[in-house]
């Protein structure tokens, strides 16, 4: 490792291996640019700042809101989202039913039939007992304007898809 490199020209003077490096310059040919500095140069003559207006409350432009399902809200003669507003004119409204409604027995009802089948005979009557559970969502679409939005509605019982469709109904009326 001590010996001169055998394929090192004499005529390259200072030369080293890789690309190019000339005076003044960092490696591979980029040339040198100052550091940003930390802080913003402050511009003569200052910046334009707009005008600030004082933002308008949505009830105050539109009106009051006429309906509201989920994240959906129609107010005036346009439908809010998180999506973005979209025209009330022409909007096409679906629902669809993931709810369901299970019935079972309860855990109650087994210990007082085992309790009272020991005493009396009328004791398994309470197997005759039953409790409706009712789990899941219900989604609503709406289309206007080339946007769509769908919102999840929860199912809090068996009547909730008869109010969903009562207030859809509205909509669609609205959007006549």
């Amino acid at each position: 490792m001590s010996e001169p490199n055998p394929y090192k020209s004499e005529d390259s003077g200072s030369y080293e291996w890789g690309p190019g490096h000339q005076a003044g310059t960092p490696g591979y040919g980029y040339p040198q640019t100052p550091p940003p500095p930390a802080y913003q140069p402050t511009l003569p003559g200052g910046v334009p700042v707009p005008p600030q207006h004082a933002p308008v409350p949505l009830g105050a432009a539109a009106g009051a809101p006429l309906l509201a399902l989920g994240d959906i809200t129609v107010v005036g003669d346009q439908i809010i989202t998180p999506a973005g507003p979209m025209p009330l004119k022409g909007a096409v409204w679906n629902a669809m039913d993931m709810s369901r409604t299970e019935e079972k027995m309860p855990t109650v009802a087994i210990v007082l039939a085992i309790v009272f089948f020991i005493f009396c005979l009328l004791g398994l009557l309470f197997l005759l007992m039953k409790e409706k559970q009712t789990t899941g969502f219900i989604q609503i679409t709406v289309t206007s304007g080339g946007r769509h939005h769908a919102t999840m509605i929860p199912a809090t019982g068996p009547d909730t898809i008869h109010w969903v469709m009562g207030q859809l109904n509205y909509a669609r009326s609205l959007s006549m």
